[in-house]
């Protein structure tokens, strides 16, 4: 079990740092949006940090 919770850790934190790296602040902040809204299962929350996800992402393409 602890080997499983330290992949799971080491693969949000490889997640977080590719976003950051790529995205900068604005996906960090998107994704402790998405985040923060999935656990504490409020639908706003989530869908706001999905939408700034999702505008960074189709950002070059607009």
């Amino acid at each position: 079990m602890p080997a499983l919770a330290l992949l799971s850790a080491i693969f949000v934190v490889g997640i977080e740092q590719t976003i950051q790296w790529k995205y900068g602040v604005s996906g960090i902040i998107g994704l402790l949006l998405l985040t923060v809204g999935i656990k504490a299962k409020n639908p706003t929350i989530s869908s706001m940090g999905a939408v700034v996800l999702a505008l960074l992402v189709a950002g070059p393409a607009l």
